[in-house]
């Protein structure tokens, strides 16, 4: 072998572990949405169980959206403290065992206690995944990041089947969420292994305990405030509209959730492609056309055949775009950790009031109404999708920067500050 090839290529190293951090936050996407749709399915046995009426578990469902708000901005300490890898570990842990948490509350104060705790690791988790997500897009050079938010959905819906199967049995909550938390925390221990262990320069400036979202996070941030705002919407609504709106039977109407949510998990599955071809903002682009078009169906549907392939074009045009919002993010600063965090701080927001102002709306004027300003907010994306421009930019500058770092001898690099997998 000739002193050049031996020079220029990468080692081998360099071409499999990325590789393979690619698989295990593949992993860990899975695991955290599967303690997610774990919960998810029990919600009504936690509502027969404490004697529940709506508005009270309404309240009490408010408290995750909460936590994760309030907890998210302290992600970024963690990660600096700790590394990315123990930090993701830690806080991944603690997500799964919070999921033993609210099936035991004797009452309503303390299932908000519960659930405020749950919601807050699950948002620093988040805000953790996320961060490592973003580094090893980069390393790779090509997207990913919308096939790990698939990676999620499938994780919640097979999360969910067995705990529709638990329902189905009539197992006590308390035991099944208590045996599935002990079950994802010991698949999270092996699964963070191949992890890599980013860690801070020693010279730079540990983030404040609490962190607002830098300014350049939010015009971000607005992009997937839009896409949450009518994921949110559609999500908790559709069920509702397909009924009262279009007469669909209860039965369609019951199975508009699992529809929807597959219909996001197939496209986040997919999306990867469709981001390496057209770009950030030309993606988020067709995805707000997308999904205007599934919302304008919505509005003018007088009967579930229209409907019900308006929600599926719905689903299928937001997909990509927090994952989109997440890796901008994560490009456009020196802290992805507070970045993302500020990203994810506005578009769970969104999240969190987008049923009550559907329903508020729905009350003053009609469900109909409602889902106009859904279709507005999707039109939106095709206005605002250049504020992923600066980020898709940096990532290109950042791809070239890194192949002439490849193509370097070992002798060259040494002594360099660069991450290390």
């Amino acid at each position: 072998m000739s002193e050049h090839s031996t020079t220029s290529a990468p080692p081998m190293e360099a071409l499999t572990a990325p590789r393979r951090a690619r698989v295990s936050i593949a992993l860990v996407f899975g695991v955290h949405g599967a303690v997610s749709g774990s919960f998810v399915t029990r919600i009504p046995w936690i509502q027969h169980h404490l004697d529940l009426s709506p508005g009270r578990l309404g309240l009490a469902l408010v408290m995750p959206a909460i936590g994760s708000s309030l907890a998210m901005p302290l992600a970024g300490r963690f990660v600096h403290r700790y590394g990315g890898r123990a930090a993701v570990r830690g806080l991944l842990s603690l997500w799964c065992l919070a999921l033993a948490l609210p099936a035991p509350a004797p009452s309503l104060p303390v299932l908000c206690a519960a659930l405020l705790v749950f919601g807050a690791t699950a948002g620093m988790a988040d805000v953790a995944m996320n961060a490592q997500g973003v580094e090893i897009e980069q390393r790779l050079g090509r997207s990913i990041m919308s096939g790990l938010h698939g990676m999620w959905s499938a994780g919640g819906l097979l999360a969910s089947g067995f705990g529709i199967l638990a329902a189905h049995l009539d197992l006590d909550a308390r035991l099944q969420l208590a045996v599935t938390a002990l079950v994802l925390l010991a698949l999270a221990q092996p699964v963070c292994r191949g992890l890599p262990d980013l860690r801070a320069p020693e010279q730079a400036e540990a983030p404040p305990h609490f962190a607002l979202p830098p300014r350049s996070s939010l015009v971000i941030g607005l992009v997937g405030f839009c896409a949450v705002f009518a994921e949110g919407a559609s999500m908790d609504w559709s069920g509702v509209y397909l009924r009262d709106v279009t007469g669909a039977s209860a039965t369609l109407a019951a199975a508009s959730y699992t529809a929807f949510a597959g219909t996001m998990a197939v496209s986040r599955l997919a999306g990867d492609a469709v981001i390496r071809r057209l770009g950030a903002v030309r993606a988020t682009r067709l995805g707000g056309a997308v999904a205007t078009t599934g919302g304008l169906l919505v509005v003018a549907a007088d009967g579930p055949a229209l409907a019900i392939p308006g929600f599926a074009l719905i689903g299928i045009g937001i997909a990509v775009i927090v994952p989109l919002a997440f890796a901008a993010a994560g490009r456009i600063g020196s802290n992805p950790s507070q970045a993302i965090a500020g990203v994810a701080t506005v578009t769970y927001t969104s999240g969190l009031v987008a049923p009550a102002i559907i329903g508020t709306l729905a009350q003053a004027t009609s469900l109909t109404v409602s889902f106009g300003l859904v279709t507005a907010l999707t039109f939106a994306l095709l206005l605002s999708a250049g504020a992923l421009r600066r980020a898709e930019q940096n990532s290109a500058t950042e791809n070239t920067a890194r192949e002439n770092v490849t193509t370097m001898s070992p002798e060259s690099t040494s002594g360099k500050n660069l991450p290390t997998l």
